[in-house]
């Protein structure tokens, strides 16, 4: 006789798939409003089911195991057809637009397929998607412009109270090692910038000396610039794309991580307030 086939509990799916996306089984029990011991048993089910160890656990860390990475892009199509068809059974005609405002970088690297995925499950709505600087992200959404705005802004600081944290990044500089006995040269962003006021504050802070080499508002040409070699700039680690390289350097100071929140009005629409949760659920 034919082997069985094996039926997956979506339940156990998006549990692994919630604690694969946090890093944590604590975080992941706090999303799914659960206890850690229930989703520790959920993911010995959902292994048993596959007869494959999807993660390796130690009291200081978390990963995938080589199963558990092949398994996760399955489980994200899984979800995403799973959430699509819920969606579309019930609010079949939810119709309007969003106005979503977002760092350029943020735009490019994570967000695309976030926002893929809520189109998919509402291809009704349309989104009206701003890049920008972040304090300009800000005023705007101040002034009412934006129904959503995911800014870039500093752990355990005023700011800080606004929104929702879904991002944590790790900062690092890329480019060729400065030259010694020079002032670093930096490329950034126009002022106001959150990366290029990290990089010159790290740097006064070493008491290192530093000038502006080029200053470009796009992230093409950031890293066009970063390329060629004039200079160094600051970038997420996980944003850093293939053919640029991080500095090795040991004189250039450790970078402070930033955060990228998402800020709304309080008084959004169905498909904003929809989007709103899409994303709290793909990013944090």
């Amino acid at each position: 006789m034919p082997r069985p086939l094996t039926n997956l509990d979506l339940d156990l799916v998006r549990t692994f798939v919630t604690i694969a996306r946090l890093g944590r089984f604590t975080r992941a029990a706090t999303r799914l409003g659960r206890q850690q011991s229930t989703i520790s048993l959920q993911i010995t089910r959902l292994e048993s089911a596959l007869d494959a160890r999807l993660l390796e656990r130690s009291p200081q860390s978390l990963r995938l195991t080589e199963a558990g990475e092949r398994f996760l892009a399955h489980a994200e199509r899984l979800l995403a057809v799973n959430d699509a068809a819920v969606a579309e059974l019930q609010e079949p005609v939810m119709a309007g637009t969003v106005r979503l405002g977002t760092p350029e970088d943020f735009a490019t690297t994570r967000l695309p397929d976030v926002l893929a995925r809520f189109t998919r499950a509402y291809p009704a709505v349309a989104l009206e998607v701003t890049c920008d600087l972040t304090l300009n992200l800000l005023e705007g959404f101040d002034a009412g412009s934006f129904d959503l705005v995911l800014a870039k802004r500093a752990p355990n600081t005023q700011a800080a109270r606004r929104g929702v944290r879904v991002w944590r990044e790790a900062l690092v500089w890329v480019g060729g090692n400065p030259d010694p006995g020079r002032p670093v040269s930096l490329v950034v962003s126009p002022e106001p910038c959150v990366y290029r006021k990290r990089a010159v504050d790290a740097l006064e802070r070493a008491g290192l000396a530093w000038r502006i080499a080029y200053t470009c508002g796009a992230l093409s040409g950031t890293l066009a610039a970063v390329k060629a070699g004039l200079g160094v700039a600051v970038l997420p680690r996980e944003m850093v794309p293939a053919g640029i390289e991080v500095c090795r350097d040991a004189r250039l100071p450790e970078l402070k991580d930033t955060e990228i929140a998402l800020l709304d009005t309080g008084a959004l629409n169905l498909p904003a307030q929809r989007l709103k949760e899409h994303m709290v659920r793909a990013l944090e």
